[in-house]
């Protein structure tokens, strides 16, 4: 395959040469939002709400970008298509763009776009048979009037703080709670547990990413004519739950066998999960939009 191509401000860079300002505030700063989004068999998986979304994210801090949503759509299409990417990863950015080195966002005149299609693998295969092991860390996640994490900013030092506390503890992931003691979400992923012969997630409003896998999984469980709630969530209701997994634009779908040295149901991966990811891999291959010459 040629070098990888990156994306920024209209032009296609080789990656050596891919390279912004350090007087962006993207960088600086951490001021400005990103989208992490898949592409399965030559289609580029729910790129309409992902950009919903992205749009959605730079509204809530006032960030304008500069191009149409749909012009934003043909980007992303565009990245896959010269990198060859049917099957991975693309990450979308939206920085505020070169300013000086004041806080003050009006004094950086356009914002940054940045695309990168390439590849992702977040966890060891073998964990998608064998579930992890995870714990609840003390990072608590972000209070949703100081930044919501409904918005997904390029400042992800909450979640990565927890991140550190997880791998000092030995594992992989981690769960977050609001500041009120109740189960938000893990470090990049949502949380999904069936108890009681109900699959429950955290609603956004309790600090949870209103994640597109997550919506994916929701469909899919209501087709199948599962229980779906989004609701409340205790450590309590996971440590008794029969089964627990996450998920995610990188992770997918993915199980947990163990939280806090507990076990999760009988310590195996369950029946929700097992029939929820072969849903979710059917559904990959049509649901998408079409990259040209690899669809």
């Amino acid at each position: 395959m040629s070098e990888q191509l990156v994306y920024i401000d209209g032009a296609f860079y080789p990656k050596a040469e891919a390279k912004v300002s350090v007087f962006d505030h993207g960088f600086l700063y951490g001021d400005g939002v990103f989208e992490g989004i898949r592409a399965y068999h030559g289609k580029v998986f729910r790129l309409e709400p992902h950009i919903k979304r992205l749009y959605e994210s730079a509204k809530a801090i006032g960030l304008i970008i500069p191009m149409a949503p749909e012009e934003m759509s043909n980007v992303v299409i565009e990245s896959c298509r010269r990198n060859g990417i049917a099957n991975g990863y693309i990450r979308l950015v939206v920085s505020r763009g070169v300013g000086d080195l004041g806080l003050n966002p009006y004094l950086c005149p356009k914002a940054s776009v940045i695309c990168i299609a390439a590849s992702i693998q977040l966890y060891p295969a073998a964990l998608y048979q064998t579930g992890l092991d995870i714990v609840t860390v003390a990072t608590p996640r972000n209070h949703p009037e100081a930044l919501n994490p409904r918005i997904k900013s390029l400042n992800y030092l909450n979640n990565i703080m927890a991140k550190m506390e997880a791998i000092r503890a030995g594992v992989q992931e981690a769960i977050m709670l609001n500041l009120q003691g109740y189960v938000a979400e893990c470090t990049g992923d949502n949380i999904f547990i069936v108890r009681n012969g109900a699959l429950i997630t955290p609603p956004a409003t309790e600090g949870a990413l209103e994640g597109i896998t997550r919506g994916a999984v929701i469909d899919l469980a209501k087709k199948k004519g599962l229980d779906v709630r989004e609701e409340r969530m205790s450590r309590f209701d996971i440590y008794t739950c029969d089964e627990m997994f996450l998920t995610g634009t990188g992770a997918e779908l993915i199980p947990v066998v163990k939280v806090d040295g507990r076990q999760i149901g009988d310590g195996g991966v369950g029946p929700v999960f097992q029939g929820l990811l072969v849903d979710f891999h059917e559904l990959v291959k049509f649901d998408g939009a079409p990259i040209p010459g690899l669809a």
